[in-house]
C-alpha cells in the first residue's frame, strides 16, 4: 500500500489526506494543532510521519516550511520524495530544495493552482523540481490532477505567484471599488459594471489594457490620484488606487 505522509491538517491539509484515505493510500497525518483525520495514522512529529512514507506532502506555511524540512528530512529513506505545497517565493522552494539536497532527500515544489474546498486531491497541482515526476506517477493513480513542469524547484512557485498578481489584484481592486461605491450609495450600479466588463473581455483584452496604460499613463496617474483622494474623503483606505496611481507615474516616467 502506498504510504503518504501529510504535514499540515489545515483546510488544504486536511482535505488532501482524507481524500488520500478514500482512495486507498495509507496516511500518516501531523499537526502540532490540529487531531488527525478520520481514517489517517496519527503521529507526534514530522519525523514519525515521514518515516517509511514514499512520498512527504508538507501543507503547513510557508513560514513553517523550512523547520518542517529540517525536522524530518532525516527519517526520509529510499525513493521517497518531499514535496513542498505551501505558497512560498521560488527563492524560498530553492533554499528548501537545497537543505533537500544536503539530506540526500529528493524534492519537489507544489503549487496549488485552484481553491482546495472542494476540490481536495482533485485541485490542480503544478510541479516542479527533481522529485516532480514521482510525485505525478505517485498521485496521479489516486485522482490528482498533476502537470509536471521541466525545470528546478521553484518554478512552479514563479508560475503560480505570477497568476496571483493578476488574480488577486483584480479581486482587491473590485473588493475596494465595491466598498467605496457602498460609502458613496451606488453599489448596485458599480457591480453591474464590473460584470458587464468583465463578461465582455476577450481575446484582446490583454493587449488593450496594456497599451492603453502605456500610452495615458500621465493622464491616468492623475485620474487615480483624484480617485485615492475620493476614496479618503469616502473613509476607504486607498490601498488599490494608491498603487495603480503610482504604477502609472512609474511608467510615465
Amino acid at each position: 500500500m502506498l504510504i503518504i505522509a501529510v504535514l499540515g491538517l489545515g483546510e488544504a491539509g486536511g482535505a488532501i489526506a482524507g481524500d488520500l484515505v478514500a482512495a486507498g493510500a495509507a496516511v500518516r497525518a501531523y499537526d502540532p494543532a490540529v487531531p488527525a483525520p478520520e481514517g489517517t495514522a496519527a503521529c507526534g512529529s514530522e519525523a514519525e510521519a515521514a518515516a517509511g512514507a514514499d512520498l512527504v506532502l508538507s501543507v503547513n506555511s510557508a513560514h513553517d516550511a523550512v523547520a518542517a524540512l529540517e525536522a524530518g528530512a532525516g527519517a526520509v529513506s529510499g525513493d521517497a520524495v518531499w514535496a513542498d505545497l505551501n505558497t512560498g517565493s521560488p527563492g524560498l522552494k530553492r533554499r528548501l530544495d537545497a537543505i533537500a539536497r544536503e539530506r540526500g532527500v529528493r524534492f519537489a515544489d507544489v503549487a496549488i493552482m485552484a481553491p482546495v474546498p472542494g476540490r481536495g486531491l482533485r485541485t490542480p497541482l503544478l510541479v516542479s523540481g527533481d522529485g516532480a515526476a514521482r510525485v505525478a506517477d505517485l498521485l496521479r493513480p489516486l485522482g490528482a490532477g498533476v502537470e509536471v513542469m521541466d525545470g528546478p524547484a521553484g518554478l512552479a512557485a514563479e508560475r503560480k505567484l505570477l497568476r496571483s498578481v493578476f488574480f488577486k489584484g483584480l479581486a482587491g481592486a473590485v473588493v475596494e471599488a465595491l466598498e467605496a461605491a457602498r460609502a458613496a450609495g451606488c453599489e448596485d450600479w458599480l457591480r453591474a459594471n464590473i460584470v458587464e466588463e468583465l463578461a465582455a473581455a476577450g481575446e484582446h483584452t490583454v493587449d488593450r489594457l496594456v497599451s492603453g496604460t502605456h500610452r495615458h499613463a500621465v493622464r491616468r496617474a492623475a485620474e487615480m490620484e483624484a480617485a485615492a483622494e475620493m476614496l479618503a474623503e469616502l473613509d476607504v483606505p486607498p490601498a488599490m488606487a494608491a498603487a495603480s496611481r503610482d504604477l502609472l507615474r512609474r511608467l510615465a516616467g
